[in-house]
């Protein structure tokens, strides 16, 4: 195997790690708003927070150090227009994602608390919860364009 189709291949394993891991989690948290058991929610939140840690944020670091090493080495033109679309997806899923992590970590801390001292979640948790189920969705679509961008490669 040469060198520009391992790469392609990282690349797209990356790009499936950081997907399915983004969705996975997002389910389980999701999941877990449902149910009245703190403990519950928190085992939720701490496996969210450790997976974001193992899986995505190794993805988020691989997926442009690849993609620009295939731009680079595939001939392609960095200004062709799936690519600059691609290049601002990118960002601006990051841009939701990074909020996000910090909201995963208040709700795991809030609900650490809330378990330990066996009261009920503050007010503030719900409305941390809404807003990361928000941010969730921009990036998640985006994530969902640029798969679409990078195997069609339409604009």
């Amino acid at each position: 195997m040469d060198l520009y189709v391992f790469i392609k291949v990282l690349h797209i394993l990356s790009s499936t790690i950081l997907f399915g891991t983004g969705i996975g989690i997002a389910f389980f948290m999701f999941r877990s708003h449902f149910t009245k058991d703190a403990n519950e929610k928190l085992y939720a939140a701490r496996n969210t927070v450790i997976a974001d840690y193992l899986f995505t944020l190794p993805a988020v670091i691989l997926q442009p150090i690849t993609g620009f090493w295939l731009v680079f080495h595939g001939g392609f033109n960095w200004l062709d227009l799936w690519l600059v679309v691609t290049y601002g997806i990118f960002i601006i899923s990051g841009i939701c994602w990074l909020p996000v992590v910090w909201i995963q970590i208040q709700l795991r801390r809030m609900l650490v608390e809330s378990v330990e001292s066996q009261t009920e979640l503050p007010e503030l948790y719900f409305k941390y919860f809404k807003l990361w189920f928000a941010l969730g969705w921009p990036a998640f679509t985006g994530l969902v364009v640029v798969f679409f961008l990078m195997v069609m490669k339409p604009i």
